[in-house]
């Protein structure tokens, strides 16, 4: 069944695609557990569809309501997932970990969105006061109908906020028709048919893993197998044995896969590797598409945007250190501050999926008149229409007046061998405002103190090979594990807090 783009402005569209999924493709699978081979059908798809229509309707949970889905097993979440979109459900994918809180904190991170309901595979913390709905068997009898659903007023959609421990909480609403529309860029960009199967790694209540590989693969009719986590050991056995045809990774698992173990062989039927949700430095590129001989297709993209904003084309020019080119979103650059490099300004973005305001009113300050995000990331266009990125707005550092992106000397620095990961930080300064501070994590132990020594010998070398005496860290620091959330960015406002577990630190010169 062939997707067009303005089908998914429907309300109810979502229910009308996994039933005609259910008519043509019945026994394919659309989902695969990779540690326990267990499947889903768009046949037993629809059939969870069906029961979760009958049973919102029982618990008085119409289209428009708001639903936490707190569920660990991958198979599990996408399933109820797709469920409950299909029945207009505004659903907020929570990260199974905030069952761990208790009491007041978990009840403060659910009311900044609002759930009338959670569904979870957990039990019920004790001093929790919400309505906890269970799971139960999602593939029931096949003649369960869920009765007639109105789609009139609400279509659903996907309800994700940050945590609010720094501020009022970021809270961003994607209806349907926006992820759907996203969904189908996606799946027509990667070429994405019955016949491909995705491998995802990454967390399920993050935008990309939401979009990129459960809807994408809806969208397309095609396969997505799915992991707990990213696991290192036999991943090429596991993907050979999956019949894998492309992954989707973050640069952290790029990374980790640059080197083969003994043994280990690509296989030849993966077509291309995904990268997403934070920088892809050059270095790791280069490295692993000369070990793998894979493509890699770098993107760019945001929750505002429903994932991807712009992508590598799969067969065409990839530029080094580009994420691509725009893929059905406007993009311009708005230049805004003086001292930065020459074309460099601020990316923003409009577009069908592209959200147009915050349910956070206050942020509504970052659209213009004209409805245009800014994005708070920092690059420039090429004469082909490539976005080259330099950084965060709010990571870039005025040392004096001259501003300095971490992102240039971070990629630096990752060249360096033994140098596991590298991120470059503001500190206050009475002279200058803000220097910049650079902390490495190595690949070396910290006992290995004469290798550790050569490592930083060599980084010093290199950021003095290609920055004047200006633009240099001021001080080095070596900490034993860079502070990272689950996609694998660095959590840059942790460092320097004195939590992290520092083995030294010394000036750079």
């Amino acid at each position: 069944m062939a997707i067009q783009s303005d089908d998914a402005a429907a309300p109810g569209f979502i229910l009308n695609l996994i039933e005609q999924r259910a008519q043509y493709q019945r026994e394919n699978i659309f989902l695969v557990a990779a540690r326990t081979n267990q499947t889903v059908t768009f046949g037993e798809l629809a059939m969870c569809a069906r029961h979760w229509g009958q049973r919102l309707s029982k618990l008085d949970l119409g289209p428009g309501a708001r639903v936490g889905l707190l569920i660990a097993d991958p198979l599990e979440f996408a399933t109820t997932f797709v469920g409950l979109l299909a029945n207009g459900i505004w659903v907020a994918p929570l990260d199974p970990a905030l069952v761990d809180l208790q009491g007041h904190a978990l009840d403060q991170r659910l009311s900044n969105l609002r759930l009338r309901a959670v569904v979870s595979d957990r039990e019920r913390p004790h001093d929790a006061h919400w309505n906890w709905i269970g799971l139960d068997d999602p593939l029931v009898d096949e003649a369960l109908s869920a009765g007639p659903r109105d789609f009139a007023t609400n279509e659903g959609g996907v309800v994700l906020a940050s945590s609010g421990t720094t501020g009022p909480p970021k809270v961003i609403l994607l209806p349907t028709r926006q992820l759907l529309h996203a969904s189908h860029l996606i799946a027509r960009h990667n070429e994405l048919d019955a016949t491909s199967i995705g491998f995802n790694s990454l967390p399920l209540w993050h935008i990309n893993a939401e979009v990129v590989a459960v809807l994408a693969s809806l969208v397309a009719g095609s396969t997505i197998a799915l992991d707990d986590r990213f696991h290192r050991t036999d991943f090429w056995v596991t993907i050979k044995r999956m019949g894998v045809t492309w992954i989707n990774a973050v640069p952290a698992i790029i990374a980790h896969l640059s080197t083969l173990r003994d043994g280990e062989t690509v296989p030849e039927q993966v077509r291309f590797i995904r990268s997403a949700s934070a920088p892809l430095p050059a270095t790791v590129l280069a490295r692993f598409q000369a070990t793998t001989g894979l493509t890699v297709i770098e993107t760019y993209g945001m929750t505002e945007a429903a994932s991807q904003i712009c992508a590598n084309p799969l067969a065409g020019p990839h530029k080094l250190g580009s994420v691509g080119r725009p893929v059905g979103v406007e993009l311009r650059i708005r230049q805004t501050d003086s001292g930065a490099k020459a074309g460099i300004g601020e990316v923003e973005i409009r577009g069908p999926s592209v959200i147009e305001r915050y349910e956070s009113r206050e942020l509504d300050v970052r659209f213009d008149e004209g409805g245009w995000l800014r994005t708070g990331d920092m690059g420039y266009l090429d004469d082909d229409g490539y976005l080259f990125l330099a950084g965060r707005r709010d990571d870039m550092i005025n040392r004096g007046g001259e501003k300095i992106f971490p992102r240039e000397i971070e990629d630096v620095v990752l060249g360096v061998p033994g140098v596991a990961n590298a991120a470059v930080i503001a500190r206050d300064d009475e002279v200058f405002g803000q220097v910049p501070v650079l902390y490495l994590q190595l690949h070396v132990s910290d006992v290995e103190l004469e290798e550790s020594a050569v490592v930083l010998g060599a980084v010093r070398e290199a950021v003095s090979a290609n920055f004047d005496r200006t633009r240099r860290p001021v001080e080095v620091v070596v900490v034993e594990r860079m502070p990272t959330h689950a996609t694998g960015k660095i959590q840059k406002k942790v460092l320097g807090g004195g939590s992290v577990s520092e083995l030294s630190r010394e000036a750079f010169a």
